[in-house]
């Protein structure tokens, strides 16, 4: 079994990224959606290589099995050492501990972030300043992301949120003082890169933590424009539905 441990892990990892990659819509969970070609290559060259290697040691003499001749050689030389010697075997059994992560991966793919990275982010607002922005589309409700809504609640000097309502999708987040908040995670590449927007909604009972919703209102101004007393952004809600998770649970900075 030794002799195929190296081609078993790379047809694993390769099974694994191909499985979130090209058979569903898991890898959203990780990183853009403009990353998935690279994936599916990556998942078949794993794969491909795996099957090769093993092709090749399926037909290799079983003397020049990688590690067995160099380990007779050194008991030769050095003969029983007892309980100083040195145990050749840990190197392989460690190895295969690398089997663990890609099982995971194969079989049960971790969930993507959700409110426990979100509560970790301090305030994160948009980097133009204030200003005006363009007009918003026709028709009640628009729909906007998080990041939209924030931008103009916060930075918007032209007041284009004002008596219009709108709606947004994102998953519950509960501050410590009774507040709670719809909160959406940015990536710009990857998982690994998130930060967090929230927007705090006012009107409705909380939902609980890591519930995806729809939430309709009007914006609530507060606090000077541009300012830490203006942020997070308030929504007023008039309906607050339950949702499934999008398949992207992300949005692109």
């Amino acid at each position: 079994m030794r002799r195929y441990g190296s081609p078993l892990l790379l047809v694993l990892m390769g099974a694994a990224i191909l499985r979130i990659s090209l058979l569903s819509e898991l890898y959203l969970r990780y990183v853009q959606a403009a990353l998935r070609p690279y994936l599916v290559v990556s998942g078949v060259l794993l794969v491909l290589l795996g099957v090769a290697m093993a092709a090749v040691r399926r037909f290799a003499p079983a003397d020049d099995e990688p590690g067995e001749h160099d380990e007779h050689r050194e008991h030769a030389e050095h003969g029983d050492q007892g309980e100083h010697g040195h145990d050749h075997h840990h190197g392989p059994r460690i190895a295969w501990l690398l089997t663990l992560p890609a099982l995971a991966l194969l079989l049960f793919p971790p969930p993507a972030l959700g409110s426990y990275s979100a509560g970790r982010e301090a305030a994160q607002r948009a980097s133009q300043g204030v200003g005006t922005f363009p007009a918003l589309a026709s028709g009640d409700p628009v729909e906007l992301t998080l990041a939209e809504f924030s931008s103009r609640a916060i930075y918007d000097s032209g007041r284009s949120l004002n008596g219009r309502t709108v709606r947004m999708t994102g998953f519950v987040t509960h501050g410590d003082d009774g507040t709670w908040y719809v909160t959406r995670l940015y990536v710009t590449c990857c998982a690994a890169d998130a930060t967090a927007g929230k927007v705090e909604v006012r009107g409705d009972d909380a939902p609980p933590v890591d519930t995806w919703i729809t939430v309709t209102g009007t914006w609530l101004p507060r606090g000077e424009l541009g300012s830490d007393a203006a942020w997070p952004a308030v929504l007023d809600a008039t309906s607050v539905k339950r949702v499934r998770q999008p398949a992207d649970p992300y949005e692109q900075r």
